[in-house]
């Protein structure tokens, strides 16, 4: 293998791993589905490897078409970001920032900010991607993370802004029908929301909170904050929210506020190389101010 292979090659490929067949793909790719067929037959003629079978299910990704899509994958990453990167270049805030962050820090937190932002610099386009997940900044799945650990890799530029402190709440509602827990002990009682799958992150809030709650312990279960929000709020039962959050909220009361109680780090982060993004330093500032801690400054650069 010792030619040049186009990027457009490895795009094509991906896009049918992603899609599932080749008429998939071309829908996705805007090309004709023939043009994409050729590109896989050129891919693999290229690397000397099968990539796809055809069966009565489909068609099939071979393990070399597995093995390949981390790194075919992390070449999407990098050139959306070198897209983003050229349309923000020019005079003025312009181009597209990416910004990563949990599901409820994107849905209940973020939008004010966000739009205060844009309101200010309309050329400028947010894409706000919402995972539990961590996205890997490294491989520029993301611009800009608000993330709830502190960033180890050397190469990202992070800032610690203000700690989210979460505690157990329920609808009035809930407390009225079913009385308020006066204990941790009274607790098994009531109708607890919680998680399904237990994480690293689960297991790290339960134990530094001392409770040895089990996945049998919740009566509903989700592992998508959002839903276990919403059930708060229907009056379903006590769950964990972020205490700032539930002051805004009148129908959100605290349950047992001097029993139980956790606080997060909050971090905003990016790679060094985006310093010279006039839009990514801008919004990565926006961030910082918009989640610092009431009449205080962001605290200096980790």
């Amino acid at each position: 293998m010792d030619q040049e292979i186009g990027w457009e090659l490895y795009r094509t490929y991906l896009s049918v791993l992603q899609q599932g067949s080749l008429s998939g793909a071309a829908r996705a790719l805007g090309i004709a589905q023939p043009t994409v067929g050729r590109h896989v037959e050129a891919l693999e003629k290229a690397l000397g490897l099968p990539l796809f079978t055809r069966s009565q299910l489909g068609l099939q990704p071979t393990e070399a078409a597995l093995a390949l899509r981390p790194h075919a994958e992390a070449m999407s990453s990098h050139a959306a970001a070198l897209q983003r990167a050229a349309a923000s270049q020019g005079e003025g805030i312009q181009g597209t920032v990416r910004i990563t962050a949990s599901e409820v820090m994107g849905v209940e937190v973020l939008p004010p900010i966000l739009a205060r932002l844009q309101a200010q610099h309309p050329a400028l386009t947010i894409e706000l991607l919402l995972s539990n997940q961590l996205q890997d900044l490294l491989q520029r799945e993301a611009d800009i993370a608000v993330r709830m650990t502190a960033p180890q890799q050397a190469q990202l530029i992070a800032r610690r802004v203000a700690p989210i402190e979460l505690g157990l709440h329920a609808h009035p509602r809930y407390l009225d029908a079913q009385g308020t827990p006066g204990s941790l002990a009274e607790l098994g009682r009531h109708r607890l929301i919680g998680f399904d799958v237990e994480t690293p992150f689960v297991r790290a809030a339960r134990k530094s909170v001392g409770i040895p709650w089990q996945r049998e312990a919740f009566r509903l279960r989700s592992d998508n904050d959002l839903a276990q929000l919403a059930l708060i709020r229907a009056g379903a039962g006590i769950g964990i929210c972020q205490v700032a959050l539930a002051r805004r909220e009148p129908a959100l009361q605290r349950v047992l506020p001097d029993q139980l109680s956790f606080v997060l780090e909050t971090w905003v982060a990016m790679h060094e190389d985006l310093r010279a993004s006039p839009a990514c330093k801008l919004t990565f500032e926006a961030l910082c101010q918009g989640l610092a801690p009431p009449a205080q400054s962001p605290v200096p650069p980790h």
